[in-house]
């Protein structure tokens, strides 16, 4: 399961398998990580320069969150894994058994648990981006556009694997609970990501 501990050639391969991890949630996590990264790497581009002196305290802030973050994400690429292995194998529980919904039910709802963790921790990394955006370095500035959009890649990707399991759930209040929220992160996160994506073309 230390899928990030192997190299990208041999995460891609077992991405592109017939292997049930890591899939769309694991791969929407290193795709978080990446674009936190990027706009983590504006901020180190901006510590330490006479210029940007008045907001260093602030930036150094940031990036202790954008630390976290980007660990944060790495973990949610292993724990997606992990969640999402008793669906996989409550598939298999013949028809005909009396659990079977009963298991079901709880598999899909753990399985819906780390990609709205993914989608939560996509929303931070942008408000974090659109940060270093605005007030970190000039010459990195397109970095940060770069990892809002991997950042709105990540947080759309990962809602297509709530919407999957939800769609399957037989409690219908607890499934239109995480559709809205899910659909709330959508409609304000993907705006502010196109919108910083958008000041920073401004800049070219």
């Amino acid at each position: 399961m230390e899928f990030t501990k192997r190299s990208c050639e041999e995460f891609v391969e077992v991405l592109a398998s017939n292997a049930p991890v890591p899939g769309g949630g694991g791969a929407a996590a290193l795709v978080g990580a990446i674009g936190m990264a990027l706009g983590n790497m504006v901020g180190s581009l901006t510590v330490g320069k006479k210029k940007y002196a008045d907001v260093e305290a602030e930036i150094v802030e940031l990036k202790g969150k954008s630390d976290a973050l980007q660990r944060r994400f790495l973990e949610l690429v292993a724990r997606d894994a992990v969640c999402f292995e008793p669906l996989s194998k409550a598939y298999g529980i013949p028809k005909d058994n009396p659990d079977r919904d009963r298991i079901l039910e709880d598999a899909t709802l753990v399985a819906c648990s780390v990609p709205m963790e993914i989608m939560e921790a996509c929303c931070e990394a942008i408000d974090i981006i659109r940060v270093f955006a605005e007030k970190g370095s000039r010459l990195a500035v397109s970095d940060a556009g770069c990892g809002a959009a991997c950042c709105k890649a990540a947080l759309m990707s990962a809602s297509l694997n709530v919407f999957i399991n939800t769609k399957s759930m037989k409690n219908r209040e607890k499934a239109e609970e995480l559709n809205a929220k899910a659909n709330g992160m959508l409609d304000q996160y993907c705006a502010l990501a196109d919108g910083i994506f958008a000041a920073v073309r401004a800049n070219f």
